[in-house]
């Protein structure tokens, strides 16, 4: 017990805990973004997959890591167009529509990667570079902190300041207002002018920028090459973050800080004498219990709300 307890309080694990939960930020927030503009994103994951395989590529053919790091989220942010268009203009039911968009990430990139390097892994044999840390000038010599927040990657940075960017988002401009409003109530958003289909295309087209980004962290700040579905679930537990965090902004920012210090913490007891598949299994079993809680929540609180057979 004293192991895991140093551990946890060690600065590594602190610094690891940041750096893991930055995907897990950006895509859930990318879902949360979806889900109030009345779609669901089940189509994460396989956006992360696509940006992932795409920034490593190209980076790595063009010899520019910001290429390949817009690239990447172009390509995110076009899937969740594709989503859009799947369930607005053809009537596909969001959550076959986004299954099918993940399958088809995680074909489409195998493919991909194969037919370009004949590998059919990833991209280690190409060199795609990583996106720049930031180092705090002042910062890094301060005992423990330095450790922990100097040295992260840029993206790391922008995955906390997403959560107010996003709350800022939601509840102060009038972009924000309508998404919401379209979300809660489509027909009457439309019956004020609002445009509903824009703002929902808006919406599927941000969270795929946002899922890309996390997408692009994994295979050029994480790693420095793509792996095939490197992903490993990360788009779903991103998904229940958003609904653990009650569809707020900082509701979600919280609970998708706690899946990646439970990666985190799988990973540094990694170096521990504990059976590895049990170590394995930390992440979605604390996922499974993010997720009963939540229906536990939602259930209690139902039986709190009067009926009108009990007035």
């Amino acid at each position: 017990m004293s192991s895991v307890l140093d551990v946890v309080l060690s600065s590594a694990f602190l610094a690891a805990a940041l750096r893991i939960a930055t995907p897990y930020l950006l895509a859930a927030f990318g879902g949360l973004v979806a889900e109030r503009a009345g779609i669901s994103n089940i189509a994460l994951e396989g956006q992360m997959l696509s940006a992932a395989c795409t920034g490593a590529l190209v980076a790595g053919y063009s010899g520019s890591v910001a290429l390949g790091a817009l690239c990447g989220v172009a390509v995110a942010t076009l899937l969740g167009v594709l989503l859009a268009v799947l369930r607005l203009e053809l009537g596909a039911d969001a959550i076959i529509a986004g299954i099918g968009l993940n399958l088809l990430a995680s074909g489409g990139t195998a493919y991909a990667v194969y037919s370009l390097l004949d590998d059919k892994g990833g991209t280690s044999g190409l060199k795609s570079g990583s996106l720049p840390t930031i180092t705090l000038p002042g910062v890094e010599n301060v005992p423990v902190l330095g450790d922990v927040v100097s040295g992260q990657n840029m993206v790391t940075w922008l995955a906390f300041l997403a959560a107010p960017f996003v709350a800022w988002l939601f509840y102060r401009t009038r972009f924000g207002f309508h998404l919401r409003a379209v979300g809660e109530m489509p027909d009457a958003a439309a019956s004020v002018g609002i445009a509903v289909r824009r703002v929902q295309y808006t919406g599927l087209a941000l969270s795929g920028a946002l899922a890309g980004l996390a997408g692009v962290f994994l295979s050029m700040g994480y790693v420095s090459f793509f792996v095939r579905d490197m992903t490993a679930g990360r788009g779903f537990i991103a998904l229940a973050a958003v609904f653990l965090g009650g569809l707020r902004p900082w509701g979600v920012f919280i609970a998708a800080l706690g899946f990646g210090a439970a990666e985190a913490l799988a990973v540094q007891l990694g170096s521990l004498d504990v059976p590895p598949q049990l170590v394995s299994t930390i992440p979605y079993a604390m996922t499974l219990v993010a997720l009963a809680l939540y229906a536990w929540r939602r259930k209690r609180r139902g039986r709190a709300v009067p009926t009108a057979a009990s007035l």
